[in-house]
């Protein structure tokens, strides 16, 4: 019941396949069913050779070759490739629904799970629910011919049925007993697994500090850790589904000598055929099989319902809502920015900004200044949407941010950071990406802009040299430089730059200023900086204090009238 409650917001994506499951459920039904003929002829070949009629004989296996080779051989392996297809079919399916509900979380979702867990939601969950798709398919059909199978056996001897029924049973309340622990060490093993995947993650991201800060054994002792934890309870897993596994055996070895020796008496006593005591002998072996099937399924079934769990926590987000965007769509901002009374805080403990009201003009260079901790960067999320007021509104030209469509809003804003994030493919492939439309000659333009170009064009491959992992085959200027260039790409009339000159050598710094400079002739530039050096020349300058902003001026106003913009300011000139 609680599979079937797990599997229902999963059963959309089979009904385009609606077809081709019925199909594959008859053929194995069918051949099923004609399985179940085999014992009963191969009965009727050795009492008819018994009681010397070899005609007859011979007409059974007849019989039993046809069904075999000619119609039981076609079915199974026409189902055997529709049901591959649709296993492949639901793992696409299924893994390109988790990754789309994965990129619509919300920012916080990426700081309470680690990397590795939503990697695996996305990976290893979607297969590990296919594998099983055609095991538990297949272990239905068994059942549904076992029972008919019963119905035969209870017609020729109650006595052998009952023996049956009660063997089912048993196997049913072992099957309970240990199905439990099962599922919670398999849960164990997810979440170990999950840490794994996100410890390698960051190994491979942040090898370069690991290798300089000379932390290679400090971690590779951590990662030794975390992966013979795992082993350890992948080893305490192993030995709990054997000790299964045992029982079921057990279980079925006894059943074995009982059924024979029980069949074996009744035909000695004339109280059955041969024909039912040579039959009896096969579908031993068939109700054995489904009972091994079964023990090495319910392990396997526990795991599944672990990763469906984890599944539908995201596609029906019980984890975290998806984003909200509206449906207003600007075609053309002026680039008008204001902050109305916007309170807000990471959690309710903690506020950030409090009452905040800040007005931005367009086609102006404005600055974001003031002590650490005070809400800067925060600003910049609540802008992005990355995260949204507690309470208050934000407004681009009179239009609330809340009101706005994901495209217009994402096209509308773009964000230079400190670090920014490139994709490990080469400087076109990372430019294409934000508008696939793109001609050499306009790439050109805006990489002239940002004045990156002319390196570009010293790099052996030029536009098509390749980055590396995170663009690490670059420096910090040149990375802000590129990504500055994706920025007039998408044509955004809003640019933030976030700390994005407080890394960089002289050099780089004054080529992003002269940069943000041109920028900033028709486009809204929001600066917030830790070295106010590089704000110097900023039109507007607020300066931001105890989640609020205490003074707005040029440099020489607030060097005359704000005591926290003097004290930043002498601090870092001294």
């Amino acid at each position: 019941m609680k599979l079937k409650t797990e599997l229902k917001p999963l059963m959309k994506y089979l009904k385009e396949d609606k077809a081709k499951i019925i199909f594959v459920v008859i053929s194995i039904l069918i051949t099923s069913i004609l399985g179940l003929s085999y014992g009963y002829l191969v009965g009727k070949i050795v009492e008819e050779i018994t009681n010397h009629h070899l005609k007859l004989a011979i007409i059974f296996a007849a019989i039993y070759l046809f069904i075999e080779l000619i119609i039981d051989m076609q079915f199974r392996k026409r189902s055997k490739l529709a049901l591959e297809k649709i296993k492949l079919e639901l793992t696409r399916k299924l893994s390109l629904e988790v990754y789309y509900k994965t990129l619509k979380l919300p920012a916080r979702a990426f700081e309470e799970k680690t990397s590795g867990e939503i990697i695996n939601r996305v990976t290893s969950d979607t297969e590990t629910v296919t594998d099983l798709f055609d095991g538990l398919i297949n272990l239905v059909i068994d059942i549904l011919a076992c029972l008919i199978i019963l119905i035969y056996v209870f017609i020729n001897s109650w006595i052998v049925w009952l023996e049956i029924t009660i063997f089912v049973i048993i196997m049913t309340i072992i099957t309970i007993k240990f199905s439990p622990k099962l599922r919670e060490m398999n849960k164990k093993i997810k979440e170990i697994n999950d840490e794994c995947t996100s410890s390698i993650s960051q190994s491979v991201l942040g090898i370069r500090e690991i290798k300089t800060l000379g932390i290679s054994n400090r971690v590779n002792n951590l990662m030794k850790n975390k992966i013979n934890d795992m082993f350890d309870n992948r080893k305490k897993y192993e030995s709990y589904r054997n000790k299964y596994w045992t029982f079921i055996r057990c279980l079925n070895i006894v059943y074995e000598v009982i059924i024979i020796l029980t069949c074996g008496a009744l035909f000695y006593y004339g109280k059955t055929t041969m024909g039912f005591f040579i039959a009896m002998t096969y579908y031993l072996y068939r109700y054995m099989n489904i009972a091994m099937q079964f023990s090495d399924i319910m392990p396997n079934y526990q795991k599944v319902l672990v990763a469906i769990k984890r599944i539908n926590e995201l596609i029906q987000n019980k984890l975290y809502p998806d984003e909200q965007f509206g449906n207003h769509k600007n075609k053309k901002f002026i680039g008008n920015i204001t902050f109305k009374d916007v309170t807000f805080g990471y959690d309710k403990d903690s506020i950030v900004l409090n009452n905040f009201n800040m007005y931005i003009p367009t086609n102006k260079k404005v600055a974001i200044v003031g002590p650490s901790g005070q809400g800067k960067t925060t600003i910049f999320n609540l802008l992005t949407r990355v995260f949204d007021p507690n309470t208050g509104n934000i407004y681009i030209d009179d239009i609330n941010l809340l009101d706005l469509t994901e495209d217009n809003l994402r096209s509308t804003i773009s964000i230079i950071r400190q670090d920014p994030f490139l994709f490990n493919k080469t400087i076109k492939e990372n430019l294409l990406i934000v508008n696939p439309k793109l001609t050499n000659k306009e790439m050109i333009e805006y990489c002239t802009k940002a004045k990156i170009h002319d390196y570009i064009m010293t790099l052996p491959n030029k536009y098509d040299t390749l980055l590396g992992e995170g663009g690490v085959n670059l420096s910090g200027g040149q990375k802000q430089r590129i990504a500055i260039a994706r920025a007039l790409i998408k044509q955004s009339k809003i640019i933030l730059f976030d700390e994005a000159t407080s890394a960089l050598d002289n050099n780089s710094q004054d080529h992003i200023k002269r940069t943000i400079d041109d920028l900033a002739k028709d486009h809204t530039v929001i600066i917030v900086a830790h070295r106010l050096t590089t704000i110097d020349d900023a039109d507007i300058i607020n300066v931001v204090n105890e989640g609020r902003v205490v003074a707005t001026g040029t440099k020489e106003e607030l060097l005359e009238n704000c005591d926290i913009f003097q004290m930043l300011y002498n601090s870092e000139t001294k």
